[in-house]
């Protein structure tokens, strides 16, 4: 068990793994498509899914993911070796399949850091990472905001002061490819057995991020293309055993990043705690009298762009996983309220397909 330690099993999997003595523990570190990669006891193996497990699955998510720690049978050294289990996650990150709005992929579990890597220079995007900052909460992991490229930003201290604006929780560190000290704030928090996992846009260091803590070339890097945006380099998502025992998943971009699990409470806290000064319960911020969201955005208190942010968030999260006929559902009873009058959904259902004409 001393290997399985150093991936992160603790006394939940082995507790849960007790239910199946004939199957040995295991935890996917790499996914070829249908196809796995597999850290056991006995050494790393090729694994494949049972066919149960395949005919059980009822959506993507039920499928093995990197992180996953799996219940699987060796063959003697012929052939691969089968995936019948995938324990429980104490936490996941996904994001909606590629081709559809219905389900959702798990991108990596069992990770106990999200670090959103953001560029100091061409990428910074405050709206984008109160997206990022939504989504890791949800994960049940913990977000940290690892801001790279440092020795290109002339005003590192107005950036962080705009960072801490919106990453209302999570701690910030600010990381360097000239400065090899600036890499160790990391190590805090990547002990042995811990599990943090990349994201963020392309092209802002991440695969370098993940060398420097490798202290190896594990990773391809290249360069920024000549209009300012990253090249994406990682093809695959990797969980990549440090040499001093943590642990980290490597994702490609996530270009199809939905809100539709999104913590909105935590990465928007303050906006939930404005909204409950409100004079009225059922404020909706768009011209009542007694609005505390109003009254902190006329005194600067809060950012009208971070409060629009939010109310974006909150309608794709309504929203995301929705069919078109749903979609309209929801927003002609957002328009009338609850099932709203039949005789204005017929109304404006008409007036609707009137204008389609």
């Amino acid at each position: 068990m001393d290997t399985l330690k150093k991936y992160g099993t603790d006394v939940r999997i082995i507790k849960e793994a007790s239910l199946f003595p004939e199957l040995d523990i295991g935890r996917v570190t790499l996914q070829y498509n249908n196809l796995y990669k597999v850290a056991t006891d006995s050494g790393e193996a090729l694994a494949e899914v049972s066919g149960k497990l395949r005919f059980d699955a009822k959506k993507p998510s039920d499928f093995p993911a990197v992180g996953d720690f799996v219940m699987v049978s060796r063959k003697g050294g012929a052939g691969n070796a089968v995936i019948h289990h995938v324990l429980s996650r104490k936490s996941i990150f996904e994001r909606t399949a590629a081709g559809t709005k219905v389900q959702s992929q798990v991108v990596a579990a069992n990770i106990d850091y999200v670090f959103i890597c953001m560029s100091l220079v061409s990428d910074f995007n405050l709206r984008r990472l109160e997206r990022y900052l939504s989504v890791a909460w949800s994960s049940g992991a913990t977000p940290v905001v690892v801001l790279t490229k440092a020795d290109l930003c002339g005003d590192i201290t107005r950036r962080l002061e705009e960072t801490a604006s919106v990453a209302v929780g999570a701690e910030v560190v600010t990381v360097s490819s000239l400065d090899e000290r600036s890499y160790q704030a990391l190590f805090s928090y990547l002990r042995e057995g811990v599990t943090a996992s990349f994201i963020g846009s392309s092209g802002v260091g991440k695969s370098t991020l993940i060398n420097r803590l490798a202290d190896e070339e594990l990773l391809a890097t290249s360069d920024i293309r000549s209009d300012g945006k990253g090249r994406h380099t990682t093809t695959r998502r990797e969980l990549i055993l440090l040499k001093n025992g943590g642990i980290v998943i490597d994702t490609p971009g996530m270009r199809e990043l939905g809100v539709d699990s999104a913590d909105l409470s935590q990465s928007f806290a303050d906006i939930d705690t404005l909204a409950g000064l409100c004079k009225f319960g059922d404020c909706t911020h768009s011209g009542e009298p007694g609005c505390a969201i109003a009254a902190a955005i006329a005194d600067g208190m809060l950012d009208a762009k971070r409060f629009e942010n939010y109310e974006k968030l909150k309608k794709e999260a309504r929203y995301d996983g929705l069919n078109a006929k749903q979609i309209e559902a929801e927003k002609i009873n957002a328009m009338f309220g609850g099932m709203g009058s039949m005789k204005q959904m017929r109304r404006y259902a008409k007036e609707k397909n009137s204008r389609k004409g």
